[in-house]
């Protein structure tokens, strides 16, 4: 078995392949390092991979066609599996830097599907999608068999741009294909632009946080832990039927961001204080996910608490931080 993994560096994907070699996998990993947070956080959980004999990292650009086909990968054709994590994330960078967006998301994601068409023993292609494609849905919680028309970011845009032409090469091609909605994910190793990260951050340096609209933003977090045993249960049962799969992978039980706060500040035993301002538009209010689906094709529930999974974030966080600072 190998496996293909994108965005290998990445948050959910170091996380995956770590778990993907303990069971014994032949892991290729792929991630371009790009400098949208940290390398070095990057390069720090590829260390954490690279110790292992099944793991083989190729540094190159998923939306640069000719050099993705012709680095990767030693013998593709062996290749039982893709997990396309891989992505240009930031809600209100895609307002920044829609071209970003454009090259990495649908780009780099049509690539991956030619590449994935012309694998003769490929068994399933599981790729990354967000909730942020339900954008300006109101009813609660979010099903995957709700209408995705009304985006409210540009970010949102391009990764329901990605479910279709999943979708669609499916219907051509044949490609057993899952898409995951990811909800909010946390957890140790996390990426520094996301928002409980900024905050834990912020509570360490004695500053003050911002929170739009006070105590009607809330989110479905959703702890690392319980995300990598999602992907590996949806990657191990591959879709029967003739249409492209979507799944939501979420907690199912929405927090107020303010109260994440305080557990952040209970984990890290220090206080802040809070500034309200406006919601921006590209901010959705709140989050929920419905877990149906999932539980009833892989039997998939989220395990972790939020308050067990901010206190296991905030351990590593100061141990992390501490270890960066000296080098």
């Amino acid at each position: 078995m190998t496996i293909l993994v994108t965005g290998a560096a990445g948050f959910i994907g170091a996380h995956v392949c770590k778990a993907l070699l303990a069971r014994g996998a032949r892991v290729v990993g792929v991630d371009n390092l790009n400098d949208y947070y940290d390398p070095q956080l990057k390069r720090r959980r590829l260390a954490r991979l690279t110790e292992h004999d099944g793991f083989t990292f190729c540094q190159c650009d998923i939306a640069e066609q000719e050099t993705f086909s012709s680095d990767v990968l030693g013998n593709p054709e062996e290749i039982t599996e893709i997990l396309h994590l891989a992505a240009q994330a930031g809600v209100r960078y895609s307002m920044e830097d829609p071209f970003a967006f454009v090259k990495a998301n649908i780009l780099g994601h049509v690539t991956l599907l030619e590449f994935a068409r012309r694998l003769p023993k490929l068994r399933h292609f599981v790729y990354a999608s967000s909730s942020s494609v339900y954008g300006r849905n109101e009813a609660m919680p979010f099903r995957e068999s709700d209408r995705v028309d009304h985006p409210g970011s540009f970010y949102a845009a391009t990764k329901r741009a990605g479910e279709l032409a999943s979708d669609c090469y499916q219907y051509l091609y044949g490609i057993p294909q899952t898409g995951l909605r990811f909800f909010t994910v946390y957890g140790p190793w996390g990426r520094p632009d996301m928002a409980y990260f900024k905050f834990a951050e912020a509570i360490m340096r004695g500053e003050s946080l911002t929170l739009y609209d006070g105590s009607a933003l809330a989110r479905d977090f959703t702890y690392i832990d319980d995300v990598v045993e999602a992907v590996l249960a949806v990657l191990d049962a591959p879709p029967d039927g003739c249409a492209a799969r979507l799944l939501n992978v979420g907690n199912s039980r929405p927090t107020a961001v303010r109260t994440m706060v305080g557990l952040l500040e209970d984990a890290l035993g220090r206080k802040t204080n809070i500034q309200v301002m406006d919601r921006p538009a590209a901010d959705v209010e709140s989050t929920w996910a419905s877990i149906d689906k999932i539980r009833d094709i892989v039997g998939w529930e989220p395990k972790t608490d939020l308050a067990d999974g901010i206190r296991r974030f905030a351990t590593w966080f100061v141990e992390y931080r501490e270890t960066a600072r000296h080098g």
